[in-house]
């Protein structure tokens, strides 16, 4: 973690992208990987002196027209421009991906939610915080979850705790790093915010996890990527393939999370779980 997270994430993109892809030549001589500098502020219409200021953090107020301009040049995608844009609001001290950064994560589930995961039920859904921590659950996420591990993780129970310091969690998780990276890159969010709470358990888990969070907290500044299936290796149900809903909750403090079956086979397989009605669960496609 670094006091420039902005100008780490714009380095991290520059040094990603291949001369080729923006119609440049290779060239034989480049001593950096990605763009240089030069390259990078002639696309974008800025100076090579203020992007330097910008990469350096001497600068942390570039403008939204600014910003667009190394969107397009760097060919970022819509989570990596929001992501710039983030970073960008908690480098100049203008916004707090976390408004409530000083609060304690909520632990509280509203009644009208409750009622949503009753209406859900049996269907595994959950209400996460912004710790990852699982404040209240449908029965059937209990049963998707149970078995796995995860009640041992914490009361409330954490995700980030399971999935970084049980063993269960990678014979569990097929694509255990995959998770493990998703998990790590937005607890980097809450701690870029300034949020203390986020920080106390990041220390907590490098100290537990050692390099296998450590390592993922180092890297260059980028969005969660949520993949679009999750794969869980089930001891009662086997092999599942899982679809995510995600609905923020409370103003983004809270994300209710449903799990639906991402073929025919894992409906069937979630149905005689969950003990809902064979074929009443179907598949989604994209």
């Amino acid at each position: 973690m670094s006091d420039n997270e902005l100008g780490a994430y714009l380095r991290a993109r520059r040094e990603a992208v291949r001369p080729a892809d923006v119609g440049l030549p290779e060239g034989s001589r480049r001593r950096t990987p990605g763009l240089r500098r030069s390259e990078l502020a002639t696309l974008a219409g800025v100076s090579v002196e203020y992007l330097t200021r910008l990469e350096q953090g001497r600068d942390r107020h570039p403008s939204i027209q600014v910003l667009g301009a190394l969107g397009d040049a760097l060919r970022m995608t819509p989570e990596e421009r929001v992501h710039l844009r983030n970073l960008s609001k908690i480098s100049s001290g203008a916004f707090a991906l976390c408004p409530g950064a000083e609060q304690f994560p909520a632990r509280t589930v509203r009644a009208t939610v409750r009622a949503v995961l009753d209406r859900l039920e049996p269907t595994p859904a959950a209400v996460l915080n912004r710790l990852g921590e699982v404040v209240a659950g449908t029965a059937g996420f209990e049963r998707l979850y149970g078995p796995l591990g995860l009640p041992a993780a914490g009361d409330p129970p954490s995700l980030l705790r399971y999935v970084f310091t049980d063993p269960r969690a990678r014979v569990a998780h097929p694509d255990w790093d995959h998770v493990a990276d998703e998990l790590a890159a937005a607890l980097r969010l809450e701690v870029t915010a300034g949020d203390r709470f986020a920080g106390e358990l990041a220390a907590e888990l490098e100290f537990a996890a050692g390099e296998a969070f450590a390592e993922r907290m180092a890297r260059p500044p980028a969005p969660p990527l949520v993949a679009p299936v999750l794969r869980l290796a089930h001891p009662e149900a086997g092999e599942l393939r899982l679809a995510r809903e995600v609905l923020e909750v409370d103003g983004g403090d809270q994300r209710l999370v449903v799990h639906l079956p991402a073929d025919a086979a894992t409906a069937a397989a979630l149905d005689r779980l969950t003990g809902r009605h064979p074929g009443a669960l179907r598949a989604v496609t994209a």
